[in-house]
């Protein structure tokens, strides 16, 4: 497998950016205000803050700022009613103002790295070139997976076998497991628009019961997309958090190595 220099070495790209001061109190408060809320009431959610949510959903870091995901605002008052049907009827689709379905694209790598070359110039090719040829090699030796998956094996193999010598990074070796790449990219999105919503003062709820057959039909996607979840958001009624959040001991997830 070729080696790549960004990799090891940082790259003498010439640009800087100053970090915003942050309030970490009103971020701990967003944090610990975001509850899954199941009934909202009727407040309208304006349109400017969907699009500002979702604006801030796509700035979430993503593998290799490939950006396999999309986000589709359900506003159609016959698709959304269709969409809380297969979202089985449960409480959190039936009373949202707003229904978001967040799917993964693991099929647009190739278009997006094309874009994401097109952003090299010449100049830039010289001064930035591991990362020119990150996107120009390493990416398609990654993620194309070849007519009906057939690179998927020659990759397992191959890898296994430089990883007896090396740390090596072990996948994505199929179609599966490159939806479950563009997953993580997509959730993580998601909890940027969920926390967004929280900022503007509404809530949301994540939902993962639902048809995710007939939400892709609904939505004519392609079969290799995948639904991440359907994200309902409105103002929370007064009954709308079903009770108190419970987290186990720290502990238990939290490891000091």
């Amino acid at each position: 497998m070729a080696e790549v220099d960004i990799f090891s070495k940082a790259p003498k790209h010439g640009y800087t950016e100053v970090a915003n001061p942050v309030d970490v109190e009103a971020f701990k408060t967003i944090v610990e205000n975001r509850r899954s809320v199941r009934v909202y009431d009727d407040s309208p959610i304006p349109e400017s803050v969907m699009k500002e949510c979702l604006r801030l959903a796509l700035l979430a870091p993503n593998s290799s700022n490939l950006q396999t995901w999309q986000f589709y605002w359900v506003r159609s008052a016959e698709k959304k009613e269709k969409l809380v049907n297969y979202c089985l009827n449960q409480p959190a689709a039936k009373y949202a103002q707003e229904l978001v379905v967040a799917v993964a694209r693991p099929d647009l790598w190739k278009e997006n790295n094309a874009m994401m070359l097109a952003k090299f110039d010449e100049e830039k090719k010289q001064r930035m070139g591991a990362a020119y040829q990150y996107y120009k090699k390493i990416v398609p030796l990654a993620y194309d997976m070849g007519p009906l998956g057939i690179y998927g094996p020659i990759k397992t193999l191959a890898v296994w076998l430089r990883g007896l010598r090396k740390p090596t990074p072990r996948g994505p070796f199929s179609r599966s497991g490159m939806g479950l790449w563009a997953q993580k990219s997509t959730a993580l999105a998601c909890e940027n628009y969920m926390l967004a919503m929280t900022a503007h003062g509404f809530d949301t709820c994540p939902m993962e019961g639902m048809d995710s057959v007939r939400i892709k039909r609904l939505l004519n996607l392609p079969r290799a997309a995948e639904i991440c979840m359907v994200i309902s958001a409105g103002k929370r009624a007064e009954t709308g958090v079903y009770g108190p959040r419970v987290r186990f001991d720290s502990a238990r997830f939290v490891k000091e190595v």
